[in-house]
């Protein structure tokens, strides 16, 4: 079953199609549900969910009236009050438990990072160290939680149910995040991931010199049968693009791992290192 947060992001998806095709404004059709631009526009990011009867009368607003597609509409709109495995997890940021929820409905993830690890690959102990220090200023409940659900959203990877793709600066490789140790058991675990079948590490190494996009970490989402999603976490806000900016970015994650050391050469690298520079 589809995550119902990937269910509440393609009927805002669609319920924002149908607005512009009924050449509406944000405040017109908020108006007709009674509320708040503002709230209209986090229904249409899939953010908050919609209630039947509100739906009802957005979709008399936008002039459809084919009943199968009032079906499916209303039907989406039930499924995505469900709740999914990271809603007992209460001290979450709103915007992380979308992506969790878009995330969990993938089949293929493309990931960029410049600093860190992949999120998907971190050790507890490099999850803990890089959460700690985020800029929110989590308490030690928000650390304990946030580092629980990295390790669950693992189980992707682990099950062999997402196909992942990763690209990293070697820079990624040398940065002491949480010490000696720390970092030993991180790149080891690195090593063991690349082993899997539907995983694939590639690294860029410091003589490539400049690249594409290598101020700017992002993550491509790929779903069966509809169009992908790009995902960007910045410190002021995390951002969606979709339509021609998913291409754009596909097209320079091509560039970046055409740049990388291939995934041979890549774990060669990475064993190196860690022996070299992070024995415990």
């Amino acid at each position: 079953m589809d995550s119902p947060t990937f269910v509440r992001f393609q009927l805002g998806a669609q319920l924002r199609r149908l607005r512009d095709e009924a050449k509406l404004t944000a405040e017109r059709a908020a108006a007709v549900i009674e509320v708040s631009p503002s709230t209209l526009r986090r229904i249409e990011s899939g953010r908050v969910g919609i209630k039947g009867p509100a739906l009802g009368a957005l979709l008399g607003e936008y002039g459809v009236t084919e009943p199968e597609l009032r079906e499916t509409l209303l039907t989406m709109a039930r499924e995505g009050k469900q709740r999914g495995w990271w809603a007992k997890y209460s001290d979450l940021p709103q915007v992380y438990r979308q992506y969790i929820g878009l995330e969990s409905a993938a089949d293929e993830m493309q990931n960029f990072e410049t600093i860190v690890v992949p999120g998907l690959l971190q050790t507890e102990a490099y999850a803990h160290a890089i959460t700690s220090r985020e800029a929110s200023q989590p308490t030690p409940d928000a650390i304990a939680q946030r580092v629980a659900v990295r390790m669950e959203r693992q189980k992707l990877i682990t099950s062999g149910r997402l196909r992942f793709v990763a690209v990293m600066d070697e820079a990624v490789l040398h940065r002491q995040i949480g010490g000696a140790d720390v970092m030993y058991e991180q790149l080891s675990a690195m090593l063991e991931a690349a082993e899997l079948r539907n995983v694939t590490l590639q690294v860029i190494p410091f003589r490539e010199g400049a690249y594409a996009s290598m101020l700017s970490s992002f993550a491509i989402l790929i779903f069966p049968d509809i169009p992908g999603v790009v995902y960007i976490e910045g410190l002021t806000g995390d951002l969606y693009a979709e339509g021609d900016d998913v291409q754009r970015c596909t097209t320079v994650f091509n560039d970046l791992r055409s740049s990388a050391l291939s995934p041979t050469a890549s774990t060669a690298m990475i064993r190196k290192i860690r022996d070299a520079e992070h024995q415990p």
